[in-house]
């Protein structure tokens, strides 16, 4: 995989910073102040990793975070990262979180690592995710009924619902299907009552399921191995877990 990266921020001190830690990436530096600004850049360049500066989420940007994604492989860089906040993040896609006090050096080795397929998160988030993981497989068994119900869809519904199975919003899905939301909306309860479920969460759950019957490759990390750990090398950085997990295609 080519290695290309867009760093992103709102401050320039902070992109020469990173940009330096990325030494080794071709790196286009995007000065923005929300995601809003910042999604058109990430899709029309298409970067392997994208390194993203904390304040431009801001406190309701995690579904528009999602959508940056399914597009490049996302580290977040901040300040103050929760655990909860960091539980968001990697649920929305994101494969890693830093301080934004980490040195360069560090910042590439997450880089590097994200980019190989692996997750870089906090130690404490290990054993939620593993829980998280087979709880969801759980609901995948019981769901597997549904799945001959997609063969009732009609081709929107059915693209609809593959779209959201992939986190996509009804704005994001109506600009791609040059429908309108009110149109989604109403193609979603259709596919509802079809499939027998009762709200997204549950369609996606369905549509991945099929996928896997499919033999696609699942989206979810793979723990295979016992995850060790990457010493920071700023003092008070956290250590974080180095997970293998499966390569995605982005």
């Amino acid at each position: 995989m080519k290695r290309t990266a867009v760093i992103a921020s709102a401050s320039a001190n902070r992109l020469d910073s990173w940009k330096r830690g990325l030494s080794g990436y071709a790196c286009t530096t995007c000065i923005s102040d929300s995601l809003d600004k910042l999604g058109n850049d990430v899709t029309s360049a298409k970067p392997a990793v994208l390194l993203l500066d904390l304040d431009l989420i801001g406190t309701n940007g995690t579904a528009r975070l999602g959508a940056l994604c399914t597009v490049s492989r996302t580290i977040v860089v901040g300040g103050t990262i929760s655990e909860n906040m960091e539980w968001d993040f990697l649920k929305a896609g994101v494969r890693g979180c830093c301080r934004s006090e980490a040195s360069p050096e560090f910042l590439g080795q997450v880089a590097d690592a994200v980019l190989q397929g692996e997750l870089w998160i906090r130690r404490s988030l290990t054993c939620r995710l593993i829980n998280e993981l087979g709880e969801t497989t759980a609901k995948f068994k019981a769901h597997r009924a549904s799945l001959g119900l997609l063969n009732k869809l009609t081709q929107r519904e059915l693209d609809i619902a593959t779209r959201v199975g992939n986190g996509e919003s009804n704005k994001h899905i109506a600009k791609s299907c040059s429908i309108t939301e009110r149109t989604v909306k109403a193609h979603l309860t259709e596919i509802f009552i079809k499939i027998g479920v009762t709200d997204r969460l549950n369609l996606a759950l369905v549509m991945s399921a099929n996928d896997r019957q499919n033999g696609f490759r699942d989206r979810a990390p793979d723990i295979h191995r016992t995850p060790g750990t990457r010493k920071s090398d700023t003092p008070g950085m956290m250590q974080r877990p180095h997970l293998a997990t499966l390569q995605t295609a982005q």
